[in-house]
């Protein structure tokens, strides 16, 4: 893995803060009724942290875990954090009225089973006893992706407890105490509190064990005497001997063996050293002995002195002491060294000079000192340095983030109100609502400026730009008060330092080389004779010299200058031209000869091609490798669970995405800087070879715009998304980055690193700036388009950050040539899901040529289906396919299908499954005529009849029957019949007319005989299946139409066999008919084929007109006469009175007519014996039959004569 070289010697800062996640305080008041002192001296704020001892270790529960706390009048903050984990109630705020907190009053140590926070106030002591992580969590293997804090619970302490609050004892006339203290748990459980008094004494409160009863004691140690007070002893005037030059300054304690020393560092500038134990004074050391300082320095006094203890069993106990006397400051690194006879004395190591800032922290380690100052114009200063290996006492640079521009530069084109997160916030409203309210107020302020009913939009907009300023200028105020430095907090055992400051916690990381040469100030940079980036030292000079000049420019870049290059960059615009417009900006308006300065400096680079390759190379993040991101599955399952949690807290995230957006905001500037100085080589054509230098500056505009969209993209907020929505917490990441970190790239980065450790992680020391610079190198080549691997668009569009990767695919477009067809594929899918369905197309055919060649789209056209196609290409034409099905583009399936069709030239069953694709498209879009056309391309016999099955169904249903019956069915002619008929005897008569489509059919092809056997097959069914009025009509109806079929056909051809009346509907593949026994029924046998006539079916058409006629009569009649014979239909006409059918159906049948003069003999006898009623009766029947052949009258009689 190519990874670029960190710099020991520097580290920059990164604030450490969780977007949309302030720390949840949990309110809490230890009130012991004691009143405020008048008079007390005012305490400032503090910081500091407390680590665990196994925090270095991997499995270790508090792996990366750590307490932070911060003072500020009487209410301490106290929050713990984990670099793995999310921990839960994890901030408490301790408020003790009328209680000022001491200075570094928070001491926290570390039991087998408790953490013990011990409190100093300027009245009362405390101490609260919380359990240990290890206890809470007991088993090595821990899962959650949460973990509660040790503060859950200490809402069931008892604050107020006499065994963990106590008031100090007051001392007559003074008010309160000094400002220094210590506090520890001895190995009993005991708690000490070790207070500096206004006399010098040093009072020492013991508190008995947590668990246990007791009482609390006061002891007193000063310099003349040793004396004993119980709990509630009050000292005399006899006291007054003491001088206030020995008043301690800094307190430290440290157990050694079986006694527990008190180091005391005095105003008087002396160092005394404490028994506890044996309460004596067993050693005065004059510290000015180790700093060169005049007569007059002896004699003041200094409450600037500080002093920090450092433990380790190679070196045994050090102590580092600031001298700090007006105009200089001095640190002395001491050791403590016994002697015989129990006597001690200090070794001197080091005295190390200091810059004349204010000291507002130290710390010490086995090595360095870290050193926190104020300058003069109140901006944080951070330095280190090795106290026994240094050249010339150099401190090494820590590169704080700078304050924030006073003036944001607006262009013309851009809105006033264009939201920037900033690093530092603490918020209890979510960011969308606090735009709203935003906006709303510096609006609503807007309008009320205007005096004017009428004015121009150019001087609304300047309103706009005015109090948007204010707001900007009243956010810088709130930043920097937030932003106040107030303490250190140095991890030894993995190497952590942060930042400690009033609103939040920084972390500072290692430097990388290029970054560390371009941010380092001349007077490093002057001091360094060559740079790790280059082995010849010649080529180091030129480097040094050439990145002097990178920060001229920089230093004469204005800010409408730096918006035109950001502004090209955002616009795709030529990097070149921009820099060229830059340049004439800047030799048009150097008034302090910077250009010239920048020429005579570029005069001593020797060879500048070579020097700016040196810091190109450094700045490609470029690797040939991909990798697997899976841990291997061999480790014990806690190793794999400790891995998977290493640095995934929203913490870590945030530190992690925020360093590689602040290193590509280095970089996008040091290119943009070198672009512009490689035009002015060009300009003055000297000491350069011209040929060699376009293609740097061609090579170099890629770069920057490879910077400069990282750094866009790293700070890209998600959008809302149906992916992310309903899972949204308060721990979801707010950045690309941070979701591409926590979802894929950290899981793939630890394994890449636990692979190429030659001792494992687990086994190792956690060092936490060689494993960030790792994970921040790591993560950023992920993210770098021009490496082979894909996952973080594919994170991207995995979670629906649509808009998000259309922007990051058109940034990389003009430069990338890496993943061509990947991004192709993903920008199709942002295009689907914009509703841009035709550009979706033409990405998705764009990415077809890469399809065999980049990996993404090899995984993605991977399939396990035993029916996918031969060919990667045919494969991911089928994704696509799907893809377009799925959101609903038919039109766009149809066109894809055809173009992949020319693919499948030689695959018969990838063509079929393509046709059959283009067949349901074109038919669902009533494309019925490109349906068919389809449809007979089809090259599977089994997919075409499918498709053909389908057509004749739909068209059914749509009543599109024109378009079905006039295909032409070349070669498909019994296939369409068959279906047809299927279709005809397996659904309801009522509900389809497939029969009469089926008729339709023949007949449009002349077929009358089949169209005859079709109608009367039609008849024959509808007799015995719809035994109604309407049934009974169309039955009538089926036979004239066979019929009329008949007639049309030549006297020898007009037959047609007859239908069977059982097994022919039986299709073949139906399930086995069983009678209501549950039994089978036997196999129909096969009958005899009867043929018939037109004659016959004549007379079946005047026994179906009968039936009609009988159920028009008599409509309930109808469920009866639906299937009688002609005999039986005789007998119902008669009952029912019509004569004249039932004479005429005896007729077509030759049946006797015997019954039916009967019939009429036996009404006409009603008639003459029936009353009125029977009369009435026999109107109707009458009517019903034809009376002209019932009543002979004169004139009928004529008419029959001239016949």
């Amino acid at each position: 893995v190519k990874m670029a070289a960190a710099v020991k010697s520097s580290f920059i800062e990164i604030c450490g803060f969780e977007r949309e996640i302030p720390s949840r305080f949990r309110e809490l008041t230890i009130n012991l009724g004691v009143n405020a002192l008048t008079g007390a001296l005012n305490h400032p704020d503090s910081a500091g942290g407390f680590h665990y001892e196994d925090s270095a270790k991997l499995l270790s529960v508090t792996s990366n875990r750590f307490i932070h706390w911060a003072t500020s009048g009487d209410t301490v903050e106290l929050v713990e954090r984990s670099l793995d984990t999310n921990l839960l109630n994890n901030a408490l705020r301790l408020k003790i009225p009328n209680c000022p907190l001491l200075p570094r009053g928070v001491h926290i140590q570390e039991t087998v089973n408790n953490v013990i926070i011990l409190l100093v106030t300027s009245q009362t002591t405390h101490r609260l006893a919380l359990p240990h992580p290890s206890r809470m969590y007991r088993s090595e293997l821990v899962t959650e992706v949460q973990m509660q804090s040790i503060f859950t619970d200490v809402g069931k302490l008892n604050l107020q407890d006499p065994l963990h609050s106590h008031v100090i004892p007051c001392i007559p006339g003074q008010a309160g105490l000094a400002s220094a203290s210590a506090a520890w748990v001895s190995s009993d459980g005991q708690a000490h509190f070790a207070v500096a008094s206004l006399t010098g004494a040093i009072l020492v409160i013991r508190h008995p064990p947590h668990d246990m009863q007791g009482n609390v004691s006061v002891v007193e140690l000063k310099q003349s005497s040793v004396m004993q007070r119980l709990a509630g002893w009050m000292p005399t005037a006899i006291r007054g001997d003491a001088s206030p030059s020995d008043l301690p300054v800094s307190l430290a304690v440290r157990l050694l063996e079986d006694d527990t020393f008190i180091f005391a560092l005095c105003q008087d500038h002396k160092l005394r050293m404490w028994s506890y134990k044996d309460q004596l004074c067993l050693m005065v050391a004059d510290m000015l002995e180790y700093m060169p300082v005049s007569r007059d320095v002896r004699h003041l006094l200094s409450q600037a002195h500080k002093l920090r203890l450092y433990f380790s069993s190679t070196t045994g106990l050090c102590l580092g002491v600031y001298l700090g006397v007006p105009k200089r400051g001095q640190f002395c690194i001491l050791q403590l060294v016994t002697t015989d006879g129990n006597r001690y004395s200090l070794d001197h190591i080091s005295s190390l000079f200091a810059t004349q800032e204010t000291l507002v922290d130290f710390a010490l380690t086995s090595t360095d000192i870290w050193g926190l100052w104020l300058d003069d114009d109140n901006q944080t200063v951070v330095k280190y340095i090795n106290f026994e290996h240094n050249v010339a006492g150099q401190w090494n640079q820590v590169f704080v983030q700078p304050p924030p521009e006073e003036e944001v530069n607006i262009g013309v084109d851009q809105d006033p109100r264009i939201y920037r997160r900033g690093t530092e916030r603490l918020l209890d409203l979510p960011w969308d609502s606090l735009k709203k309210e935003v906006t709303l107020a510096v609006e609503s302020e807007v309008q009320n400026s205007v005096t004017e009913y009428e004015f121009s939009q150019e001087e609304y907009r300047q309103l706009q730009v005015e109090f948007w300023s204010k707001f900007y200028a009243c956010c810088l105020q709130y930043q920097e008060a937030l932003s106040m430095p107030l303490g250190l907090h140095v991890n030894p055992t993995t190497s952590m330092v942060c930042l400690l400051k009033k609103g939040f916690v920084s972390y500072l990381l290692p430097c990388f080389s290029v970054d560390h040469l371009y941010l380092s100030s001349d007077e490093y940079l002057s001091s360094e004779d060559e740079t790790p980036m280059a082995d010849d030292p010649e080529v180091g000079r030129d480097v040094l010299q050439l990145v002097q000049c990178l920060r001229l420019v920089s230093m004469s870049m204005l800010g409408d200058m730096a918006y035109v290059m950001e502004k090209a960059l955002d616009h795709l615009q030529s990097p070149e031209r921009a820099a060229e417009q830059v340049l004439e900006n800047l030799l048009a308006n150097d008034s302090e000869s910077i250009v010239e300065d920048i020429q005579n400096k570029l005069q001593d680079i020797r060879n500048p091609i070579n020097a700016m390759a040196v810091l190109l190379r450094e700045m490609d993040l470029e690797t040939d490798s991909e990798v697997d991101g899976n841990i291997a599955a061999g480790h014990p399952l806690n190793v794999r669970m400790s891995l998977s949690q290493l640095y995934g807290s929203s913490m870590a995230t945030s530190v992690v995405c925020q360093a590689v957006c602040q290193i590509a905001m280095i970089r996008a500037i040091l290119c943009r800087d070198l672009l512009i100085l490689q035009q002015l080589y060009l300009r003055l054509g000297d000491n350069v070879s011209t040929g060699t230098l376009p293609l740097f500056i061609s090579c170099l505009s890629h770069l920057l715009s490879r910077d400069a969209n990282l750094q866009h993209l790293s700070v890209l907020e998600l959008s809302d998304s149906p992916a992310l929505t309903p899972n949204k917490s308060v721990l979801s990441p707010q950045t690309l980055l941070e979701l591409f970190y926590q979802n894929v790239a950290r899981k793939v980065i630890i394994s890449q690193i636990h692979s190429h450790q030659s001792t494992p992680l687990s086994q190792a020391v956690l060092s936490w700036p060689q494993l960030v610079s790792t994970i921040i190198t790591l993560l950023a080549q992920h993210v770098w388009p021009n490496n082979p691997g894909f996952l973080f668009p594919e994170c991207l569009m995995g979670n629906c950050q649509y808009t998000q990767l259309q922007e990051y695919v058109r940034l990389i477009k003009p430069w990338c040539q890496m993943n061509v067809g990947s991004c192709c594929f993903v920008l199709g899918q942002c295009y689907l899901a914009t509703g841009e369905g035709h550009k979706a197309l033409q990405c998705f055919q764009d990415a077809t040529t890469e399809v065999e060649k980049e990996d993404f789209l090899i995984r993605l056209t991977s399939s396990e289906e035993e029916e996918a196609p031969t060919t990667p290409r045919l494969q991911y034409y089928n994704k696509v396919l799907r893809l377009l099905e799925d959101v609903g583009l038919p039109e766009l399936v149809i066109q894809l299908a055809t173009v992949a069709i020319s693919e499948a030239t030689n695959d018969i069953r990838s063509q079929a499954a393509l046709r059959t694709r283009i067949f349901k498209h074109h038919l669902d879009l009533g494309h019925n005529n490109e349906a068919y056309e389809a449809l007979t391309q089809n090259p599977d016999s089994s997919r075409q009849l499918d498709c053909l099955r389908q057509l004749v169904v739909v068209l059914c249903e749509r009543s599109q029957l024109q378009d079905l019956v006039q295909f032409p069915y070349v070669k498909l002619h019994d296939e369409v019949v068959s279906i047809i008929e299927s279709r005809a005897r397996a659904v309801d008569l009522m509900a389809h007319n497939y029969y009469e489509l089926l008729y339709a059919f023949h007949i449009n092809r002349h077929n009358y005989r089949k169209a005859g056997t079709v109608m009367f097959e039609y008849g024959m069914r509808l007799g015995r299946e719809v035994r109604t009025h309407q049934g009974l009509q169309k039955q009538v109806n089926c036979y004239l139409a066979a019929m009329n079929c008949l007639r049309l056909i030549r006297p020898d051809y007009a037959w047609i066999v007859q239908p069977s009346s059982g097994g022919v509907y039986e299709r073949p593949g139906t399930s086995p008919k069983r009678n209501y026994e549950g039994e089978y029924t036997a196999a129909s046998v096969s009958r005899q084929i009867e043929i018939l006539e037109l004659k016959d079916l004549e007379k079946e058409y005047i026994l179906a007109r009968s039936r009609l006629t009988l159920a028009q009569h008599d409509p309930p009649s109808a469920a009866i006469a639906g299937s009688a014979s002609a005999v039986e239909m005789v007998a119902l006409l008669i009952q029912a009175g019509l004569f004249d059918s039932a004479l005429s159906l005896c007729q077509t049948f030759k049946l006797a007519l015997t019954p039916v003069f009967e019939g009429l003999a036996f009404k006409c006898i009603k008639l003459q014996y029936g009353g009125e009623a029977s009369q009435n009766e026999a109107w109707n029947w009458l009517a019903a039959n034809q009376l002209s052949t019932v009543i002979i009258t004169k004139e009928s009689r004529l008419v029959h004569k001239q016949k």
